[in-house]
């Protein structure tokens, strides 16, 4: 797949405000300063699309990017952010989850890592609560680059090592770096089918 196209749509705090649910949807989540913002801008080749910033939980809203015309990419808040009050972090998770749990067009969740952190506990609750709840997500492993290839390797294992003792199959895993644009055609490629799987249902049941 290549990006030709990316446009920012809107920031919403309201599930009921969201774009109509007709296009495939991707959401991309993970723990404040994961490295979200800098891997939308790498997957979009967008500089810039996806605000970054050295302050963590900058993003506070669900942001919809309207690619090809064709598929939303959708910036979740970031998670795990101490100094936002407790009131805003339970506001900010109920919203995420309902959008994970109810959104009828979202067609995978890519939760992102940090590959140089052992798996931490905010990211396990939302991996385990994604399975328990059947619903489709793939781990994405960020900032590859500030570890050598053992390093990353050892990081993956340890996740594997947590998981599998509760997982008969153990979820997708991919390794990327922003600064490398490692990765980035995996995850292009999971949206391809993705569409093609979303377009093939949709035509099929006349959505």
């Amino acid at each position: 797949m290549i990006i030709q196209e990316a446009e920012f749509i809107q920031s919403n705090t309201r599930f009921d405000k969201l774009p109509l649910p007709s296009l495939p949807e991707y959401a991309f989540v993970g723990r404040s300063n994961v490295g979200k913002s800098s891997l939308i801008n790498a997957l979009t080749a967008k500089k810039g699309l996806a605000k970054t910033s050295g302050k963590p939980g900058k993003t506070i809203t669900i942001n919809h990017f309207l690619i090809n015309k064709v598929w939303y990419l959708v910036d979740l808040p970031g998670y795990g952010y101490a100094k936002r009050s407790l009131t805003e972090r339970e506001k900010w998770q109920k919203l995420m989850y309902k959008y994970l749990a109810k959104r009828q067009n979202l067609v995978y969740t890519f939760i992102l890592v940090d590959v140089r952190l052992e798996p931490q506990k905010n990211d396990l609750e939302l991996i385990y609560w994604m399975g328990e709840n059947s619903l489709p997500f793939i781990i994405v492993f960020t900032k590859a680059d500030k570890l050598n290839q053992k390093g990353v390797a050892n990081s993956e294992e340890a996740y594997k090592k947590k998981l599998s003792p509760d997982w008969e199959e153990l979820p997708l895993m991919i390794v990327t770096s922003s600064e490398k644009v490692a990765g980035i055609d995996n995850i292009l490629k999971i949206i391809e089918e993705g569409n093609e799987q979303f377009n093939a249902y949709s035509s099929s049941t006349n959505i």
